[in-house]
């Protein structure tokens, strides 16, 4: 009997443990990537994307009307709640704290590499963008992972089931705070997807070259430049939240801005 009561409160404790974490992870709605109320951006702008319930719709209307032609975003089309509570920055930094990544600076052709340990990274470096800070000096964590140390993370990723002919999808998973993004550049099509965070974008077609200076950020693109741009230039845009999937077609002009600190992966089709 003794055994038996002792093995109850072992468990018992377990379970208030294991619902502790959860809570620390996921309690504040952010995994503890919370940013101050100061240093996000409020504006989401406005959204001119078709949003699509994905559980309306089939893997042949995705490529009847979006695969080729436009961007859509996607809702409910995977569960990634189990891949979110490891994205938690307790799990991170546990599991991969004292392991290298690579930062690249946050311009179009991202020329420089710097390799820090990931803690380091979320300590000093995980901050908001300066509105006078150009490209080649903000590092940003997105893309260069070591698919060996983070290959037990990205296996509890549930990637967008649509995919297209003769393509694979690679993963590029990162984190970066408020202000901070990549400016317009375009490559093959593929899908974004927010963890934690808000992550706003902003696209052209391929025929329509957005102007911009690929040394300048996101950022003074959007206060510096997108308040005055014409009708016929205003591009196709909208902000992204957890849940939700952004797919963009290939050579699709795209730049990004993260309103908080965000936690985001991208399944790029090559």
């Amino acid at each position: 009997m003794e055994y038996k009561a002792v093995l109850h409160l072992c468990i018992q404790f377990l379970f208030i443990w294991l619902t502790v974490l959860k809570a620390q992870a996921l309690g504040d709605g952010e995994g503890g990537w919370s940013s101050r109320s100061g240093d996000r951006l409020h504006d989401e702008g406005p959204c001119n994307i078709d949003i699509v319930d994905g559980s309306s719709l089939s893997h042949h209307q995705f490529i009847e009307q979006y695969a080729y032609t436009r961007p859509v975003i996607l809702r409910g089309l995977t569960d990634n709640t189990k891949f979110r509570l490891l994205c938690s920055k307790t799990n991170l930094l546990e599991e991969y704290g004292n392991r290298k990544v690579r930062l690249s600076t946050a311009n179009t052709y991202s020329y420089r590499k710097v390799d820090v340990p990931f803690q380091e990274y979320v300590d000093f470096l995980l901050k908001p963008q300066s509105l006078d800070t150009l490209g080649s000096d903000t590092l940003y964590f997105f893309g260069d992972n070591n698919f060996t140390e983070w290959h037990s993370l990205f296996d509890h990723y549930k990637s967008p089931p649509y995919v297209l002919p003769r393509t694979t999808g690679a993963y590029s998973f990162g984190i970066a705070g408020p202000g901070t993004g990549v400016p317009f550049h375009w490559h093959g099509p593929g899908y974004s997807e927010v963890i934690y965070g808000r992550k706003r974008w902003f696209l052209y077609p391929p025929e329509k070259e957005p102007h911009f200076h690929p040394n300048r950020t996101t950022l003074s693109w959007v206060k510096e430049t997108y308040p005055y741009l014409p009708e016929e230039e205003a591009p196709l845009e909208c902000t992204i939240r957890p849940g939700e999937v952004l797919y963009f077609p290939d050579r699709w002009w795209h730049a990004t801005l993260n309103l908080d600190t965000s936690v985001f992966i991208s399944t790029f089709l090559g």
